[in-house]
Order: structure tokens, then C-alpha cells, then sequence
């Protein structure tokens, strides 16, 4: 069966930027498990996995464009630090949850901590950078009418 959409879809992958530093990897642990056209994985993966078939190996590299998009420097921010009451110790590479321009929840990167006060980046951890994907697809079968309904593999 060749993945299409609104079928499950089970992945090992490993992930590397361009310097070859692996970011992630399913390795030693369950595949990772989609429903194929939900929007569940980032649509460079997404596009380059759609007629494949159990056993098929691949390497895909996918632009910025195709997966946490360009940073955006609206989103980097230079805020007071009281805005971190309770919080004796920041540091750079913590992460914080922060209401979003619409009031959804965003989680913040501590980039840097000074006098004037905190840079925080709302841009994806991934913004930015060209990745490097190796993959292995598992299995692809039929989605539940439940997983098609919910938008994901149970």
C-alpha cells in the first residue's frame, strides 16, 4: 500500500541540520506514527513521504519554506524581567509558555539576559534552518474512521 492521504503511516526518521548534529531521532524507540494529509508532520516530510510504501528508505531535505518557516524578528522581543516574577535564575535556552497575540498559548526561548532586560524568541526552536531527514517508512495501513475524524493516529 503507497501512503496517501487518510492513511496511517508509522516512520523511524532521524533528523540532522546541516551540520550533520542530530536534532532528533525515533532510534531505540517506537516510530513515530501520522495520519498522512492531517497536517501532522511539517509538509516537506509530508510531500516527500506521499507514495511511498512500507520498507522504503529515504533521505529528504527540506527548506525552511517547508517546515517551521523563516524566523521572523517580530517575534524576537526584549521584555522587563519582572515579567518573570518568581524566577531567580534565567538563562539562556529556557523555555516559557507566554499568551500569544491571540491569546493562545506560545512557548518563548530565553535568548539573552541583560540590564535592559530579557530577549525572548517566539519563533519555532527549527525556524530558520534546513533539515535533513532519514527515513525509513514501517507500515502503512488504513486509518480508522475515528483517527480520519480526530485528525490523528490512535
Amino acid at each position: 500500500m503507497k501512503i496517501e492521504d487518510k492513511l496511517a503511516v508509522s516512520i523511524h526518521y532521524t533528523l540532522t541540520n546541516e551540520q550533520g548534529e542530530t536534532l532528533d531521532s525515533s532510534d531505540g524507540q517506537d516510530p513515530l506514527r501520522y495520519l498522512h494529509g492531517a497536517r501532522n508532520i511539517i509538509p516537506g516530510l509530508e510531500a516527500a513521504l506521499h507514495g511511498k510504501a512500507a520498507g522504503d528508505k529515504l533521505s529528504v531535505t527540506v527548506q525552511p519554506d517547508q517546515a517551521y518557516g523563516e524566523i521572523n524578528p517580530d517575534m524576537i522581543q526584549v521584555v522587563p524581567r519582572e515579567a518573570f516574577q518568581g524566577i531567580d535564575d534565567i538563562q539562556p535556552g529556557m523555555q516559557f509558555q507566554a499568551s500569544g497575540p491571540d491569546g493562545q498559548a506560545q512557548v518563548v526561548t530565553i535568548k539573552s539576559v541583560g540590564e535592559e532586560g530579557v530577549t525572548v524568541d517566539g519563533n519555532h526552536p527549527l525556524a530558520g534552518q534546513v533539515l535533513n531527514f532519514d527515513v525509513t517508512v514501517e507500515e502503512v495501513r488504513k486509518a480508522t474512521k475515528e483517527e480520519i475524524e480526530h485528525g490523528h493516529v490512535h
